[in-house]
């Protein structure tokens, strides 16, 4: 017995072993490190209507049936500016759903040409903000661009005709 435990078969079966209990441990690791991934998704799915959508009835709006006005913007807030409190600022949209805003060093605010500061930033400007969502359900801003205010959309009357443009004087 003494022999067998001192031959190279020997020693080669305990390499072999030695080798799959290694390659076990990094299976185990990928696995974990999947696992924690699935996790972070699944959270984010969970948080992502509560935090993202615009919508009314909770459903996501259908591509190419809406205009753009109507478009989600999960990873970015367009809006209003209701509140600073620098690095945050919040943003209410067209519907009063208000997003937490996180400005970073990296972050670019543009105001057409020029390059303005997280202080230039007033409640009450129009915004667009295109970022990342972060644990926190807050926007990670990456760009923020400072518009001028949208005209209204007006639904209820009809459009101008050449009737009502160009009245025929008599």
């Amino acid at each position: 017995m003494k022999e067998f435990f001192k031959s190279k078969k020997f020693q080669h079966i305990l390499l072999g072993i030695g080798l799959f209990l290694a390659v076990l441990v990094i299976f185990e690791a990928g696995m974990v490190a999947g696992y924690h991934k699935a996790f972070f998704s699944y959270r984010m799915g969970e948080d992502y209507y509560k935090t993202f959508d615009n919508g009314d009835n909770g459903m996501m709006p259908i591509p190419g049936f809406m205009n753009a006005r109507e478009l989600p913007n999960q990873n970015g807030a367009v809006g209003n500016i209701v509140k600073i409190s620098l690095p945050t600022i919040t943003v209410a949209d067209k519907d009063g759903v208000e997003k937490t805003i996180l400005i970073g060093d990296d972050t670019v605010i543009r105001q057409f040409r020029d390059t303005l500061q997280p202080a230039d930033l007033a409640i009450g400007n129009f915004i667009i903000v295109i970022g990342s969502p972060n644990n926190q359900s807050q926007i990670d801003a990456n760009l923020i661009r400072v518009l001028p205010a949208p005209a209204p959309l007006n639904t209820t009357q009809n459009p101008p005709t050449s009737a009502t443009t160009n009245p025929v004087k008599q």
